[in-house]
């Protein structure tokens, strides 16, 4: 279909038109694919993910074929999950979430809608993370702990407490060194 008289193709993917132009479009026709992605200070995602589903559209998961999934997780609508991701028995994935590449979710995990779980993230079982949460790049989250709404966890962080709703947490304090027992 074109649009405007003008059809493009980004990937070999036809463009049909713009945001306002999808809005003219029978919703029960076309099933949509967010391709926006996500970090700590935008939206962006979250309220296309919104616009259209109000809407009346459905949006697709992506599954990248060397992600492996679990049995008994649940995936809502809209998530991605990207290459090489490990998704443990019993968690469930809130809609228009990503989970991004190389990210690890152990067994009975609960993510939230519109999370981003970077690129190496490690999520102990147990876990629970709010709506709107971010969680930065190589970060490892330990078992049984909770990252409210909106939190925001930095880049190689390890988190050992839970995160209140819209705080965020950003590096650890080294500990001071410690002499082993030999035996």
């Amino acid at each position: 279909p074109v649009l405007n008289g003008t059809c493009k193709r980004w990937r070999s993917i036809p463009v049909i038109g713009n945001d306002d132009d999808l809005l003219r479009l029978n919703p029960r026709r076309i099933i949509l694919v967010n391709g926006t992605g996500s970090l700590p200070s935008s939206s962006v995602r979250q309220r296309l993910f919104s616009r259209y589903t109000q809407a009346g559209f459905k949006f697709m998961n992506v599954i990248h074929p060397s992600a492996l999934i679990g049995v008994g997780v649940e995936i809502g609508e809209g998530v991605q999950i990207m290459a090489g991701a490990i998704i443990q028995a019993d968690t469930t994935i809130g809609s228009n979430s990503i989970i991004n590449t190389a990210a690890v979710l152990d067994h009975d995990c609960v993510i939230g809608s519109n999370v981003h779980i970077a690129p190496g993230v490690v999520i102990s079982g147990g876990v629970a993370i709010g709506e709107g949460a971010h969680i930065g790049t190589g970060a490892s989250v330990i078992h049984g702990v909770s990252i409210g709404a909106g939190a925001v966890v930095g880049a190689g962080t390890v988190v050992v407490r839970d995160v209140p709703d819209h705080h965020k947490l950003v590096g650890q304090s080294p500990k001071p060194l410690t002499k082993l027992d030999s035996e």
